[in-house]
């Protein structure tokens, strides 16, 4: 792990003296089609050693042990001018069909809009060498890297938009677990990213249900995603890869939203996502939804799309912001819309800091089925763990934590008979969300009862405000005093 973390840290500061690259987009950008060849290559191997009719999809020159493996090889304007003027120029334009050449159309795919931001061939190849430090062909070093590719994703977040955050891995296993995805059920998510989700309910499938051969090649079927932005697909289609997904086409290059709703087919099991928030679409984007649900906010369009592709008793987790639980308007008409085609069965309340650092803003977790109406919405209020204030980069929220919620739980077979209210749980009816107009922020209601019976809190809670106010009258005392001292000065000057 230690030599890996060292190996992409070195990479990073390599690229830093290179005059092409500017900022951590373009670094990323870099680093991300040279891991997509090296991981392609690494893939490719193994075909060629289980397949007696292999064909190489792309040209064998372009392959990363013919032009990059060898520390003595290609270095300088050479190197330049082959991944300039070969590499890119073959790989983008390349004739592959996606249903002949499978891979090839997947590497051109990956190819469409990557650019070689480096300019000096020598600092290139020393990245080059650097890359070929780490062996995916090893399992456990491809294993090891998982955790590696999780940070260079993280570090993409200072160069994305707003809205778009990276989900944090304890968040993406405990929404998979709870929605149990099965094998051959169609599992997507429309705004994928970097496919965290996706990889993650690869994983649970694989761990949970493939046994043979076969049941290996229908999961490969099964996972479907779609990104907008070029370097979050490359990193999605390198991650698919890397979790052995050998022709990952289902990993598209395109807006979901840019479709009319009523074209899709409704047609999938499982929704695993965290939609872009806070963002807007382009200009005529809103035209494709019904023209009483026409917004340009993004989670909005989203949270309709997955209403519409889910097939009945198709299963979804969604991560929202509070916005979106207590918004008004088209918000309302579409929180209308989900509670009558589908039981919204619970709602987790996250608190702050769990997307830190990338936005403060409250998010919660909606799980619901399609094909029921709802009757009754369960809130679970997510505590922070003992000793936590906030999370952090260096802190952040651990899987485990989830454990009080997956032992609370239940089944949604029996409607969950087995939850309890406590501290943490509540149930609201639907009839008491609709005479609330559908607002489904609603608090804790057995938090004021803490308080208010918790006498050694109250007493914290009041020696450090009396605390607080000291100290404000003490920076007062100081602030007023310095006033009176010069404005005692300016007098004395003028008189």
């Amino acid at each position: 792990m230690s030599s890996i973390s060292s190996v992409i840290k070195s990479i990073q500061d390599i690229m830093r003296k290179d005059a092409g690259i500017d900022g951590d987009a373009q670094r990323l950008g870099q680093l991300s089609w040279l891991l997509f060849l090296k991981v392609f290559d690494a893939q490719e191997e193994e075909l060629e050693f289980e397949q007696d009719n292999y064909r190489c999809p792309i040209p064998e020159r372009f392959l990363w042990r013919n032009w990059a493996a060898d520390s003595e090889g290609l270095t300088g304007d050479a190197l330049l001018d082959f991944v300039n003027n070969d590499l890119f120029d073959s790989l983008k334009n390349q004739p592959a069909n996606i249903d002949l050449n499978p891979r090839g159309y997947v590497v051109k795919e990956a190819f469409s809009d990557a650019f070689n931001y480096m300019k000096n061939g020598t600092l290139l190849k020393q990245v080059i060498n650097k890359l070929n430090e780490i062996d995916f062909t090893d399992s456990s070093e491809r294993h090891l890297f998982g955790d590696i590719y999780e940070q260079i994703l993280r570090d993409l977040q200072s160069a994305g938009n707003a809205g778009e955050f990276y989900t944090p891995r304890a968040v993406t296993r405990f929404m998979v677990n709870r929605i149990d995805p099965k094998l051959g059920e169609r599992i997507m998510d429309p705004a994928c990213g970097t496919g965290g989700f996706l990889a993650c309910a690869f994983d649970h499938v694989k761990e949970h249900y493939v046994e043979t051969s076969a049941d290996h090649q229908t999961l490969q079927q099964q996972i479907l995603g779609v990104e907008k932005k070029q370097l979050p697909h490359l990193l999605c289609t390198t991650n698919m890869l890397l979790h052995g997904i050998e022709v990952p086409v289902q990993i598209r290059h395109g807006n979901t939203l840019n479709k009319p709703l009523s074209s899709w087919d409704s047609d999938i099991d499982v929704i695993v996502t965290n939609p872009p928030f806070g963002g807007t679409e382009e200009d005529g984007i809103e035209q494709n939804f019904p023209a009483d649900l026409r917004t340009r906010e993004t989670a909005d369009l989203f949270l309709q799309l997955i209403i519409e592709v889910l097939k009945s008793g198709g299963r979804a987790a969604v991560v929202l912001p509070d916005g979106t639980l207590f918004g008004e308007g088209v918000k309302t008409k579409i929180k209308q819309l989900l509670t009558a085609e589908c039981n919204l069965h619970t709602i987790v309340r996250l608190p702050n800091g769990v997307f830190a650092p990338y936005t403060g803003i409250k998010t919660n977790i909606l799980f619901f089925t399609k094909g029921q109406p709802t009757k009754d919405v369960w809130f679970y209020e997510h505590p922070y763990p003992a000793g936590v204030k906030n999370y952090s980069k260096t802190k952040p929220m651990k899987f485990e934590e989830f454990a009080a919620e997956q032992a609370w739980w239940g089944d949604e077979a029996d409607g969950f008979a087995a939850r309890v209210e406590n501290e943490q749980a509540w149930k609201v009816s639907i009839d008491d969300i609709i005479a609330r107009n559908f607002n489904l922020d609603i608090k804790n209601p057995h938090v004021g009862e803490q308080i208010s019976h918790d006498p050694d809190e109250l007493l914290a809670r009041y020696a450090t405000e009396q605390a607080e106010i000291q100290s404000l009258r003490d920076q007062l005392k100081v602030i007023l005093g310095d006033a009176l001292g010069k404005g005692a000065a300016k007098q004395g000057g003028q008189a």
